[in-house]
């Protein structure tokens, strides 16, 4: 049994000797399936004080934060989630003191502080702009997590050089860090920790024991009593317990829950769908073809083999299939079918696609044109960007597992590999990464056991298109055999052209830079890939660059011409 994420939490919030709250607070605690892919959010914002419309700046960036967050799409990790929403947040701040009277004097505009802990799993992930503070009470000991964005310009004097709204541009930092029960969290403005210390703010916060809205109030009192003249704003959250085990397997429908599909024999009806013929079978599981016979249409039905029973992991990723399809839309990505139709086993329905595969078609097409050989290509990673843009890497892209259809159309299948940052961040933290799809095709980083990301996927692809031009591998079988940086290092690539002569040499080079065996020398985005191998790269041009004889003949004799009447009316007048 997995044992939820829990916390008891408290918070207050008072204007104090000021006519007007500046300060705004808030957090959400999410139902199950919400609480584990995305986690609780706590926020807190100061507004300025020389601006008389922070109130609604603050307000707005943590309202608008705790709703958009939980917006985002669940395959999203934290961080990306949270910034995402933070800059959008920041640029509408901007934007409203940009189109106000107040456009020309920032200190009066919709600025605020703000700073958020998010708890998922056994980690907290901290987001923090501005001078809202975020401290961790473990023990006796408070501990300060946050820095301050404050600019000190005398002793009694400073001013915010970080805040939301302030800049068109936001510099967020970030931090995480592990989760222990027991470990308690206090966000609070400066109203309180400016007038407390932080051996005060823990004894406050120890007496008060199990009410942390209690303590909330004591220490916006205390820092009171002590003359604090500014807002006031405290949040506690005190960790009860964390999932004793990090494991998505709750998110993507858990494998337990259901029994085993079993073999189907043609004609055998399993929850509508009618079983027509076996189309694949391997260890891992058996493909039927099949047709609903509600619609009438044919779709392919996926069950895991009977041998993986006994294996969790393996389970994890059937499942994980059918959570990545339900998420993905793209042409060039294989759809669920009836997704939201109840099973009565375990299985994946998907839409038939009617074609081949791409295997099958390298054999029957052995030296394809580099126009077809690009058609196919831009097709993927179509494919692939659709993963991407969810925070998800394919990490099984082979021949195999893509399909062309009757129109031409290539289409990913086989989604159980696929890593998926929201879900990774349930699971043990440096948890090694070793390769899930085929050896021949997988990145070189994987066999080291470092964590991949959407350039792995460029590499498969690399080796795709390598393989659809030349019918052979850019590094023949050496990859999976990588064990150290040393062995990285030796690889070599072998250029394109050494196969297939007719090849451009841009081509070859756009190739190798995919293929590169370090993910930072790969190309930043996979539109850069398809565009130089279209036409050739800045780098290439530069490099073999045409001398101006070939490219500009007339214009060089003409350059030529003048430079030799230039010489001859100087030897001219010389000689006069």
């Amino acid at each position: 049994m997995i044992s939820q994420l829990s916390v008891t939490t408290g918070q207050h919030s008072d204007k104090g000797h000021k006519p007007v709250n500046q300060d705004f607070h808030g957090l959400i605690i999410p139902g199950n399936q919400q609480l584990q892919s995305k986690g609780i959010a706590v926020a807190i914002a100061d507004g300025i004080s020389s601006s008389n419309v922070s109130q609604i700046a603050s307000e707005s960036a943590v309202a608008g934060f705790l709703s958009d967050y939980y917006s985002t799409p669940e395959s999203w990790s934290v961080k990306q989630s949270a910034q995402r929403v933070l800059r959008a947040s920041n640029a509408w701040l901007h934007a409203q003191t940009r189109q106000s009277r107040y456009r020309y004097d920032q200190d009066r505009g919709y600025v605020c502080t703000l700073s958020v802990l998010i708890l998922k799993s056994a980690t907290a992930h901290l987001f923090h702009v501005g001078d809202a503070r975020i401290y961790r009470l473990q023990g006796k000991v408070l501990e300060q997590l946050t820095t301050d964005h404050r600019v000190w310009l005398s002793r009694d004097e400073s001013c915010l050089n970080r805040a939301m709204g302030l800049s068109s541009q936001l510099d967020i930092d970030y931090l995480t860090v592990p989760v222990w029960p027991g470990d308690t969290f206090v966000l609070a403005t400066d109203g309180v920790y400016e007038h407390l210390s932080e051996g005060d703010m823990a004894g406050i916060i120890r007496e008060s024991g199990d009410d942390p809205d209690a303590a909330a109030r004591q220490l916006i009192a205390a820092a009171l009593a002590h003359g604090s003249d500014d807002n006031l704003s405290a949040q506690i959250v005190r960790v009860d317990s964390i999932p004793t085990q990090k494991s998505n397997e709750d998110i993507t429908l858990d494998a337990h829950q259901l029994p085993f599909a079993p073999e189907l024999l043609p004609g055998q009806l399993l929850d509508g769908y009618r079983a027509l013929r076996l189309i694949h079978a391997s260890s891992r599981s058996h493909v039927y073809l099949a047709v609903d016979e509600a619609s009438n249409r044919q779709v392919a039905i996926k069950v895991p083999a009977m041998d993986m029973q006994q294996d969790p992991r393996a389970l994890e990723h059937f499942n994980t299939e059918q959570w990545v399809a339900q998420r993905i839309n793209s042409p060039h990505v294989v759809r669920p079918f009836a997704p939201q139709r109840q099973r009565s086993c375990l299985y994946l329905a998907t839409e038939y696609v009617q074609g081949t595969s791409l295997k099958q078609w390298l054999l029957d097409n052995p030296n394809p044109p580099l126009e077809t050989v690009r058609q196919l290509v831009e097709q993927i990673a179509r494919g692939l960007r659709a993963f991407h843009r969810l925070e998800m890497v394919h990490q099984d892209l082979k021949p195999d597992n893509i399909l062309i259809d009757d129109q031409g159309t290539l289409v990913l299948i086989d989604f159980g590999a696929t890593r998926i940052a929201g879900l990774q961040e349930l699971r043990e933290h440096n948890e090694p990464t070793w390769p899930r799809g085929a050896a021949l095709y997988s990145a070189p980083e994987t066999f080291l056991g470092e964590p991949t990301n959407w350039q792995a996927d460029q590499f498969s692809l690399g080796v795709i298109t390598y393989q659809l031009l030349t019918g052979q591998l850019p590094y023949g079988t050496r990859v999976p055999g990588i064990r150290n940086q040393n062995q990285l290092r030796r690889l070599t690539y072998h250029p394109a052209r050494l196969y297939r002569d007719d090849l451009p040499g841009w081509v070859d080079e756009a190739l190798a830079r995919a293929l590169h065996p370090e993910p930072h020398k790969r190309y930043p985005a996979l539109s850069e890939f398809m565009f130089d191998l279209r036409q050739p790269g800045h780098h290439w041009q530069k490099q073999h660059r045409k001398p101006l004889i070939e490219r500009h003949p007339l214009g060089f004799w003409q350059g030529l011409s003048v430079l030799l009447l230039l010489a001859l009316v100087l030897s001219f007048v010389y000689r006069l």
